[in-house]
Order: C-alpha cells, then structure tokens, then sequence
C-alpha cells in the first residue's frame, strides 16, 4: 500500500503544482548549474537542457517514473579532456565535449536496445562493484586538486580572503547535509552556494557589472552543429568520454533501484531497465544537440521524493517546465556568472569528496572482501592508473587517459582474472 501524498499519477492542485515543482527545481539546481561552470560551459543552456531531457525521460518512460535528469559529474573531467579549458575557465572546444556526449547518448540507444532483446543480468556481471566502485572513486578523488585550487587560489596564487569565502560555503554544506532535516536536508549545495555567495558580497570579491548590464529575458548559449561548430569524430573524443558509461549506467540502475522502493514500483520491470536508459541516453543526445552537458537521473530529487512522498510525475514535469523558463531569465543568469569561483570551489570540496566516499559505501554494502587478491588487485590497478592520470598514447593527438583508462583496465581484469562470481541482480541497490 502506498503511503503517497501524490502518487505517480495523481494530478496536484495548481498551488501544489507551482510549490512542489519550484522545490524541485531549486533541489537540482545547484549540482546541475555547477557542471557547467567547472568545464566552461554555459549554465543557462545546463538548465535549459535539463528541463528538455527531463520531459524526453518522462515521455519515454511512458510518465511511470518520477525522475529528474541533471548534469552529470561523471563526465567533468572526461569533458575537460577532450574539449580543453583556459585559465579563465572557458571550454576550449566545447563541440569536441558535445560530439563525445552524443557518442554517449547513442551508447545508451544501444545498451538499451540490446537489454531490451536479451535482459539487464549480463550487465551487472560486467560491471559488478569491484569495477564501479574504484572507477566512482577515482571520479571524485581525481578531482580533488581541482577543488582545492578552486577553492584557495586565485591566478595560481593563495588568496586567504576567497578561502575564507570557500571555508563558509564548505560550512554551510556541511552543517546542512548533517543538521536540518526534511526538505532542506536535500538542498545542501544550493544552500551552501547562496551563504557562500552572501558573504562574498560581504567582503566584497563579488563583480556586479554583468548583472547590471543583464537583460530580464536572454536567449541562452546555444552551441548547434554545424552552425557553432563542425561535428568531429575522433577516437579520441570517443574513448575520452564513451567509457564513463560503465560508471553512468550503473549509477542509472541504482537509482533506479532506490526510486522504485521509495515510490513501491518495480522499475526494472515496468516500464523497463531498457525504457529509463534509453530516456537518459535520448536526454543526453538532445542536450548535446543544443550545447548541454550529459545528463543522468539525480539523486537529490530521489531524496526530495522520500522526504515529500510527492511522487506524481505532474510534479516532475512541471519542474522542467520551470527549469526551462529560468533558463531564459538573463539577469538570473547573469548573477550566477557572479559567483566567485572560490564559492563553488568550497562546495566542490564537499561534492567531490561525497562522489568519492559513494564508491566507498558500494564497496562496504556489497561486503567486496579485500582478502581476496583477485579484488585487490582489481581495486589497486584501477585506483592508480586513475588518480595517477596514466595514459596509453598512440598518436600524438590520441590517448586514453585517466578515468577512461582505468576504467576499461577493471573491466578486463574482471573479466580475464580467475575466480569471477556471478553477482546477483540488485547488486547496485542501496538504502
């Protein structure tokens, strides 16, 4: 028996409706904007496209599964790779980071389409926790030495002022996350981004000359093929980002895992592992069109679900809605430009740090045993050549490097050392 406010397709009244769908919104908003900034992409089009990839979702998934879809951290250092950034933190060529997060969308097309024929169970054997996990692991820790420098350098040089305007957001974060509870508790980014950003006003590190230059209504950044750029592959852009789906597919399927016990449905089942992941690949593909960054299903927005037990799918889609018309509002825009990089460098010490300790708890909730030689050395192999930034080159201008690199090594060391277990299929679910 449900225990909903709303369920699934309850239709809420109009004052429901606008209040939940804004909670919503404002639950993504922060790790959905803060994607674009770290790679220099546009924060206007992240959210514009967000809203699009969400209403793709739920239109695929036949309006069954009340997700929001986001930009994906998973892929801000593949991104960073294979498109460049300047010191200013412009994306050098932002049409090499859209071509790869199409090549992305089509992988998911495929790994949809052959679950669909054959099942999910082989997937879970391919990528069981002993390859996830270090992989989610090195998503984090990798960057880690970005966060830092974000947070307490500016020009490459220490800046007490803007870490003391990093150390509030990182505070503030914190003392959210652990202390409040019920909606706020699902909110610790944005929260943490609006005192950290009141007391950069305070000390006075905030720059509002584009704010009062910023019209009410703004076409975002569009980055079109074609038009802004030319479509490019290369095997490197496609072994720089394709991949991070090993890591992307498995957090789709957890969460879809937790949304289905927190709303009493089984996913997996109706309307199907193959209909969520070809929605997220659809979103992807339809983001990258436009200029957005790769998007995947939030855990933040699962969380204001299990708070608000507000599961209708109206709820949803209104949120993108609301996301979509936020995006066209340039003074808002402008004010997010404004925010001093020390700021979000503070709450990517906490994010980032977060990603990691994830792989973590996958490796202690699925009980991996480190007695084993054959998962420590699996664990060692891909932790090192990830963080270490190990790279094959075999052309001047292709290399698979870092992440993608260790992720394809655990995959094949699972697969090629003896004493591999068949893993049981919700071998991604967690509390």
């Amino acid at each position: 028996m449900s225990n909903a406010v709303l369920d699934i397709n309850e239709k809420p009244s109009v004052g429901q409706l606008i209040t939940f769908s804004f909670q919503h919104m404002f639950a993504m908003f922060g790790s959905t904007i803060l994607v674009p900034k770290l790679v220099g992409l546009s924060p206007s089009i992240a959210l514009l496209t967000s809203g699009i990839a969400t209403i793709i979702f739920l239109l695929v998934t036949q309006f069954k599964v009340p997700a929001y879809l986001g930009s994906s951290f998973a892929f801000i250092s593949p991104i960073i790779i294979v498109a460049g950034l300047t010191e200013a933190g412009v994306s050098i060529n932002p049409g090499n980071a859209m071509m790869g997060a199409m090549l992305v969308g089509l992988v998911y097309a495929f790994v949809a389409l052959i679950i669909w024929k054959t099942g999910y169970e082989w997937l879970m054997n391919i990528l069981p926790p002993i390859v996830v996990a270090p992989v989610i692991i090195v998503i984090g820790l990798g960057l880690s030495g970005v966060a830092v420098d974000m947070a307490m350098n500016v020009n490459g040089e220490y800046n007490g002022l803007h870490f003391s305007a990093a150390l509030v957001t990182l505070l503030t974060a914190i003392i959210v996350n652990v202390y409040f509870k019920n909606i706020l508790s699902a909110m610790p980014i944005l929260l943490g981004i609006i005192v950290g950003y009141i007391y950069s006003v305070i000390i006075g590190i905030v720059d509002f000359t584009a704010v009062q230059e910023a019209k009410f209504f703004a076409v975002p950044d569009f980055l079109i093929p074609g038009v802004h750029y030319d479509l490019n592959f290369t095997w490197a852009i496609f072994l720089g980002m394709v991949p991070i789906v090993i890591v992307t597919i498995s957090e789709h399927i957890g969460h879809q895992l937790v949304l289905g016990k927190v709303v009493n449905r089984n996913y997996v089942k109706d309307p199907g592992l193959h209909r969520s992941i070809l929605g997220d690949g659809l979103g992807t593909l339809a983001s990258a069109f436009i200029g957005g960054p790769p998007k995947t299903t939030y855990g933040e927005n699962i969380g204001v679900l299990a708070i608000t037990r507000v599961y209708s799918v109206y709820v949803i889609l209104g949120a993108a809605v609301v996301a979509i018309v936020v995006s066209f509002s340039g003074q808002l825009m402008a004010i997010i430009e404004t925010i001093p990089t020390a700021v979000l460098g503070g709450i990517s010490i906490l994010l980032f740090g977060i990603i990691a300790s994830s792989g973590l708890r996958m490796l202690v909730e699925n009980n991996i045993d480190f007695g084993n030689n054959r998962n420590m050395v699996i664990a060692s192999v891909i932790l090192v050549v990830g963080i270490g930034g190990a790279a094959m080159r075999f052309t001047e201008s292709f290399a698979i490097e870092g992440m993608a690199l260790a992720s394809i090594i655990g995959v094949l060391l699972n697969l090629l050392l003896p004493g591999r277990e068949k893993v049981d299929k919700d071998i991604y679910e967690t509390e």
